[in-house]
């Protein structure tokens, strides 16, 4: 079950649900990809038809930005929960350190990877790592591409974590999904705050939806054009669908 939020489809769910749909299919070594969906994802697919295609034709896409809850909520969905994506990130990890299944990172740099490796294995005794792969910052030969899914199923891995930021990650995951036989997910920057990069938001600003604001005080200039531009045009647009389904005659 779905809500579209400006075209783009969020997923209804909660962290549990989450956490045994990606368990079981990681068991199928089979291609599938989750999106973790934000303001930015969406408006990106809002901007983009090509995007949006991308993204809701994804395995799964949750929510993970707070704003797309309170969006689901005002557009009747009344069980509408946030699902972060470094918390869905944290909760496989401790199952397939439980579990036995392995996971693999595509992303960041190699010293971001081990760190992350690290922290984690620190976390959740048992963990397997299989696969850690920082590719360069620029576009892929076809090539090198190859290679490196041939990587990935070689490695045996059940679950990759992809961090190579959105859109990019999203694209990437969908080019590949015929190829890789593991479930991908795309989680952003997870890498850079499980491994203690970034700083997280205080509890409280997460809560109440500002966990953006904190992000853009810690890099004003990387992310200001990003939710100055972004933010207030979700609003509008969803205040738009909002009214625009609240006219509609009940069925």
């Amino acid at each position: 079950m779905h809500k579209k939020i400006l075209g783009m489809r969020v997923d209804i769910t909660s962290l549990s649900v989450a956490v045994s749909k990606v368990i079981d299919w990681a068991n199928q070594s089979k291609g599938r990809y989750v999106c973790v969906s934000n303001v930015h994802m969406c408006m990106e697919s809002f901007d983009n038809s090509t995007f949006q295609k991308v993204v809701n034709n994804a395995d799964f896409v949750v929510p993970d930005g707070r704003p797309l809850v309170w969006s689901q909520t005002l557009l009747g969905v009344k069980r509408a929960q946030q699902v972060r994506g470094m918390d869905l990130m944290l909760s496989l990890c401790e199952r397939c350190a439980q579990s036995g299944e392995s996971i693999g990172f595509y992303g960041g740099t190699s010293e971001l990877l081990n760190k992350l490796g690290y922290v984690l294995k620190a976390r959740f005794p048992g963990l397997r790592i299989d696969c850690a792969i920082a590719p360069p910052f620029r576009a892929l030969t076809s090539a090198e591409n190859s290679a490196y899914i041939e990587k990935i199923n070689g490695s045996g891995v059940c679950i990759l974590f992809v961090g190579i930021g959105c859109p990019k990650q999203e694209y990437w995951m969908a080019a590949n999904k015929v190829n890789v036989d593991c479930v991908m997910l795309g989680v952003g920057a997870a890498f850079d705050f499980i491994a203690g990069r970034k700083r997280h938001a205080p509890r409280w600003m997460q809560v109440i939806g500002l966990e953006w604001f904190f992000r853009f005080l810690c890099e004003p200039r990387r992310l200001w054009k990003r939710y100055f531009s972004y933010n207030p045009r979700f609003v509008w647009h969803v205040s738009k669908q909002f009214f625009c389904e609240s006219l509609k005659p009940n069925r």
